[in-house]
């Protein structure tokens, strides 16, 4: 068995000081918007970097690791990857999905759906930010050199490429294709004079009410359009005087977006909603003429400023600024591309969005509505379905085996969704809330479901009269309105619900139940990757294990204790924990395997993690590879790494892997050049937010069988015949080339990892 962690590996650092989070000129086209700033994207593509004007990462508490990196090159100044662009890059490849047609074609669909709803939290967070701080004058710049106003317009650009590659799958591939299958997106000049009759009856009886026409002259300012709206720009023409009018009418959110037209023996038609709604404008403006109608909608920003350090209570300051979100200013236009200029400029004038912000869209705006198509019951045209596996620790006989009886005998590694959550970690909360011997449950919830079995398990616990903490991130973004409403349901049954440290997003999946047993109180926990929800981990990919380890239930009775009270402790047995020590342990281990490299044992360093942009981990990275360690990454979103750069990276490989599964486990693994291997799982991706910003926990895995699936798995991933991407000097590249490829994760679904002995 790898010795567990010491305490040394987190007691040097010290605590890190949580962070505060007039009319636009004619448009000019957005298309147009590359060619004007394709200097600035051709600045990156170097692969034989020069001298540094980028420092490296230095942080004091590695002054001890400095040694083993002195005699190596210096770092070059572009060795990172722009943020932003390369989460584009991350869409681009749920795009490619969509774009693939060996998917099933209702997957398709939802992959273009979740394509367009990934770019609207983006839009909504990220570009809202860089808006922020360009108009606050702030003059730092990104990690590989670019300014505010630069990143933006690198973004419109690469934003308006992605949106029309996203048009021309859904138009001009996926359309079709769905109606070779009878489902067929129809207009309503191609809709037969009966169907148009009983769609007209339905919108004088169920849509005309609900509209409300809103006409924009000097006794009426322009509407406030909420964000991700469906609107119409309607252009009207008093028919006596020639004078034209404009108005806005808000498409109705509450009713499907895509109407059943009929259904017929082999197909079934359906007409999106603004189609009928325009269709039937006369009646809305009688006595005018419409003269022209497009559709179009607005992001605004949705980043929250909450103010913790105020002497006020944070649930009512969050509920507050969520009031205030609705009314964010703007930061992208979306409108159709046969939209005319005089009302894309009366749009931009109107909502103060700059001319770059203006997307051009191809056909349908607002896909992600295609998630109500894919809803359709047709499982020819979707994923095989599947049910979860048990875990064998716990495959029941006559009767449900016990968990807690389970864990004295070993730790289990879980691996979901191959496995099941319910029957696993959800039964492990529910089986402690009705065991008599269970004296206290204490649980972080970041996200849960609708209807969470958890959150009953802990009501349930407490009615029974025992000890139930709850730490409810209710900073956690757009689940803040659901949290609060768990939060107060819990503490109406008598739950102690807390909200964590000030300044810190409270990440970490960790639980942790006491029982008497006996004489003594035994201390059961479970430390995860993933959030405490049974319908998310039925498509997000995550680790968890659960153990009886009394040095791992030390430290979670020690981690609670700082998020409930006024505990200032750091260091910890068998956790790395963030903003403390997840950094400093990492690279320190980094550090280690360029010692065993240098000196002959060699050097191996496997990680698998949303993101990596963290500059210190990278930096470490680099060292590595540069002293021959073999490094190996793979990562599901934002790389900031730059792979394959001759002199600083020729060691490291880095892969993608995006599929049916959200690939969202965090495992890290170091060799120890046959001294000790050491395997971490946890929550904390390599990313400032996650180390400095947010409470996050790396708990060391030391079971055998479970360090062997842990190890399978990494094989897994760096199979050569896999689909994934790979990294490379000039970007990534879609892989196999030379055929379709294996998909990973349908052979783990049909085989299952090794889960040794």
């Amino acid at each position: 068995m790898t010795p567990r962690a010491s305490a040394r590996d987190n007691a040097h650092v010290t605590a890190a000081k949580p962070a505060r989070t007039t009319p636009p000129p004619r448009r000019a086209a957005p298309r147009a918007a590359a060619a004007k700033i394709g200097a600035l994207a051709a600045g990156g593509a170097s692969t034989a970097p020069e001298a540094s004007a980028v420092e490296p990462f230095h942080d004091p508490a590695h002054e001890d690791l400095d040694v083993a990196a002195a005699e190596l090159p210096a770092l070059p100044g572009d060795r990172f990857s722009n943020r932003e662009l390369s989460w584009l890059d991350f869409n681009a490849r749920v795009l490619a999905l969509a774009e693939d047609r060996d998917q099933p074609l209702l997957e398709r669909a939802k992959f273009l759906a979740i394509f367009a709803s990934n770019l609207d939290e983006f839009y909504m967070v990220r570009v809202a930010g860089l808006k922020r701080r360009r108009e606050m004058g702030l003059s730092v710049t990104s990690v590989d050199g670019l300014t505010a106003s630069e990143q933006l317009s690198l973004i419109a650009a690469r934003t308006q490429e992605l949106v029309e590659r996203q048009g021309r799958c859904f138009t001009d591939d996926v359309m079709p294709a769905l109606a070779a299958e009878g489902i067929r997106i129809v207009r309503w000049n191609s809709i037969d004079p009966k169907d148009k009759e009983r769609l007209a009856e339905y919108f004088v009886g169920q849509i005309f009410p609900v509209l409300t026409p809103l006409a924009v002259d000097p006794a009426h300012p322009f509407p406030y359009i909420s964000g991700l709206s469906l609107n119409m720009a309607i252009i009207v023409r008093d028919p006596e005087s020639g004078s034209e009018r404009f108005a806005r009418l808000k498409v109705p959110n509450n009713v499907d977006r895509f109407i059943r037209v009929r259904r017929g023996a082999e197909t079934v038609d359906f007409l999106p909603l603004e189609d009928l709604i325009a269709a039937h404008l006369a009646e809305l403006f009688p006595g005018m003429e419409v003269v022209e109608h497009q559709v179009f909608r607005v992001t605004r920003n949705a980043d929250l400023d909450v103010e913790e350090d105020r002497d006020e209570d944070l649930l009512q300051a969050l509920e507050r600024e969520l009031a205030r979100r609705r009314f964010g200013p703007p930061v992208r236009l979306e409108v159709t591309d046969s939209t005319s200029e005089r009302i894309q400029d009366l749009l931009l004038t109107e909502l103060d969005v700059d001319p770059q912000d203006a997307v051009e869209v191809p056909g349908l705006l607002d896909l992600s509505s295609l998630w109500q198509l894919y809803g359709l019951d047709r499982p020819n045209l979707k994923d095989a379905p599947f049910v979860p596996a048990t875990n064998p620790a716990f495959a029941e006989g006559e009767k449900p085996k016990s968990i807690f009886a389970t864990l004295r005998e070993g730790d289990v590694l879980l691996h979901h969704p191959y496995e099941s959550f319910a029957t696993t970690a959800q039964r492990f909360i529910e089986q402690a809330a009705a065991d008599p011997h269970v004296l206290a449950i204490k649980q972080t919830l970041y996200r849960t479901s609708g209807d969470s079995p958890i959150v009953d398990a802990l009501i349930s616990a407490a009615a029974a009269n025992k000890q139930v903490v709850a730490l409810v991130e209710i900073k956690a973004r757009f689940d803040e309105q659901a949290n609060i409403s768990w939060a107060k349901a819990l503490e109406r049954a008598g739950v102690h619900v807390v909200y964590g440290l000030v300044g810190l997003k409270t990440h970490c999946k960790v639980a942790l139940v006491v029982r008497q047993e006996g004489n003594t109180l035994r201390r059961y926990c479970h430390v995860g990757t993933g959030n405490y929800n049974p319908k998310t981990a039925r498509i997000y990919e995550d680790l968890g294990l659960l153990t009886a380890d009394p040095a791992i239930g030390a430290d979670l009775t020690d981690l609670f204790n700082v998020l409930t009270g006024y505990s200032r402790q750091t260091d910890y047995r068998n956790l790395l924990v963030a903003p403390h020590s997840v950094r400093s342990g990492i690279v320190r281990r980094i550090h280690r395997e360029i010692e065993h490299q240098q000196a002959g044992r060699g050097g191996v360093v496997r990680l698998k993690m949303n993101s990596i942009v963290d500059e210190g981990v990278i930096d470490a990275l680099y060292r590595a590879s540069q002293a021959g360690v073999q490094v190996d990454v793979t990562v599901r979103g934002i790389c900031a790494l730059r792979a394959g750069v001759p002199g600083l990276s020729e060691n490291i490989t880095v892969r993608s892997i995006v599929g049916r599964f959200l690939e969202h486990s965090r495992i890290f693994y170091f060799g120890g050049g046959g001294q000790g291997e050491e395997y971490w799982i946890g929550s904390a991706d390599m990313m400032h937010r996650n180390l400095d910003r947010r409470v996050e926990a790396l708990v060391q895995v030391t079971d055998r069988a479970a360090t062997e699936r842990l190890s399978a798995l990494f094989t897994a991933m760096a199979r050569t015949d896999i689909r994934r991407w790979e990294l490379g000097p000039d970007g990534w590249t879609r892989m196999p080339l030379d055929g379709p490829g294996k998909d990973m994760q349908d052979e783990l679904l049909r085989r299952g990892l090794p889960r040794g002995q």
